[in-house]
């Protein structure tokens, strides 16, 4: 019977990725919660820089 091999994973995440990562979360979180509080402005930059920018960021260092 031939021996399985697990392929490891290609993604190596450092304290980088977990770095930007968190800040795409709190950019979300803080989003979100001034979106539900009217904002217009700030709301809809903060969404798209973390969903946009700092999420694929994270991902792709």
């Amino acid at each position: 019977m031939p021996e399985q091999t697990f392929a490891r994973s290609r993604l190596r995440f450092g304290p980088r990725n977990y770095a930007l990562l968190g800040a795409a979360l709190v950019s979300l979180a803080v989003g979100y919660w001034l979106l539900s509080k009217g904002s217009t402005t700030l709301a809809p930059v903060l969404l798209v820089l973390g969903y946009c920018v700092l999420f694929p960021v994270g991902l792709a260092l």
